[in-house]
């Protein structure tokens, strides 16, 4: 599941939550949701965070290792 991904994605680089929201422009609990999988993360999010630690939007969603 890509939630797993995106939390192992920013542990990998020593990255905390509000980081990660700061460089999204959204708030850190809003983030939390969606890294923990309780909701849904947007489609231009999934973009910006496959740019930022250059990987594939599939890697991040799941569909591809």
């Amino acid at each position: 599941m890509y939630y797993k991904r995106l939390r192992d994605l920013r542990e990998d680089k020593d990255l905390t939550q509000k980081q990660i929201s700061q460089y999204l422009g959204i708030t850190q609990p809003q983030y939390q949701l969606y890294e923990s999988g309780k909701r849904e993360i947007p489609a231009h999010f999934i973009v910006l965070l496959s740019e930022y630690y250059k990987v594939s939007t599939d890697y991040l969603l799941g569909l591809q290792d």
